[in-house]
C-alpha cells in the first residue's frame, strides 16, 4: 500500500528565504533509495509568527520508508539539521498516512 509521510515545519517569519534555501541545495538522498516515488515542499499559510511548510514524499509502502528512515543515506541526508533550530518554532510535526483510495487525472 503507498504511503505518504509528511512533516510540517513552522518557519519563523523572515527565515523563510533560509530554510528554502537549505531545502533547494540539500542533498536529498533520495533518488537511489528502493521504494521512493516522489519529493514535493510546500510552502503554507503566513501566520502572524511562522510560515508554515511541508516536506512531502511518497513511497511504495509504509516499510520502505521505515527501512530509508534507519539507513546511512537518511543519516547523512539529515546530518546537521539540529544545529538549525533557530529558524523553527518547535520541532518539526512528523504525519504518515498509507493511501486507502487515489484518483487521477490525465490531461490531454
Amino acid at each position: 500500500m503507498t504511503f505518504i509521510a509528511m512533516n510540517r515545519f513552522q518557519v519563523v517569519k523572515g527565515r523563510e528565504k533560509d530554510f528554502e534555501d537549505v531545502w533547494l541545495n540539500r542533498k536529498s538522498q533520495l533518488e537511489d533509495v528502493p521504494g521512493f516515488e516522489e519529493f514535493n515542499l510546500l510552502r503554507g499559510p503566513e501566520n502572524e509568527d511562522h510560515t508554515l511548510y511541508a516536506s512531502h514524499t511518497i513511497w511504495a509502502d509504509r516499510s520502505v520508508f521505515e527501512d530509508w528512515t534507519r539507513s546511512e543515506a537518511f543519516r547523512e541526508a539529515h546530518k546537521g539539521a539540529g544545529s538549525r533550530g533557530d529558524m523553527y518554532l518547535g520541532h518539526p510535526n512528523f504525519e504518515g498516512f498509507d493511501i486507502m483510495d487515489a484518483a487521477t487525472v490525465t490531461k490531454k
